[in-house]
């Protein structure tokens, strides 16, 4: 894979993400660095940036682990709908993709209406807009 530049040249939007998650996501971040240290470092300079929530707190439409989003490529004009999962989950013939992919440490933390500039696996800037969020199911 071609190195992915860590910073984008666009404004960031702020983040929200879930204690847990955060946690969880930083653990992961930090096992793949020696296999994935780009994208380790992109995910880790989202978990830094972001504010963190308890589930009580966290924003509806924030992205999460597990969440639905159908997001629009603005330089493609292309509507996708992907789930955001754990590297282990990722399938993207199903629309699962793993939060330890470019796209993946993007997504996370956003909300419905922002738009980031982010790389894409080639390295390219891609302007994405989350359009809806669906959030998993709590258990209860």
């Amino acid at each position: 894979m071609a190195a992915i530049p860590v910073r984008s040249s666009g404004a960031r939007p702020p983040l929200h993400l879930l204690d847990t998650d955060s946690d969880l996501l930083g653990d992961l971040a930090l096992r793949a660095e020696h296999r994935f240290p780009v994208v380790a470092a992109m995910l880790l300079a989202e978990i830094e940036r972001a504010e963190i929530h308890d589930a009580d707190t966290l924003p509806e439409d924030a992205i999460t682990l597990g969440s639905e989003i159908e997001y629009l490529d603005e330089a493609s004009d292309t509507r996708r709908t992907v789930r955001l999962v754990l590297p282990a989950e990722a399938d993207i013939e199903a629309g699962r993709i793993s939060v330890l992919t470019p796209m993946g440490a993007g997504l996370i933390g956003l909300s419905t209406g922002q738009t980031i500039e982010w790389p894409d696996l080639e390295g390219r800037e891609r302007r994405i807009k989350i359009l809806a969020v669906r959030r998993p199911q709590t258990k209860t």
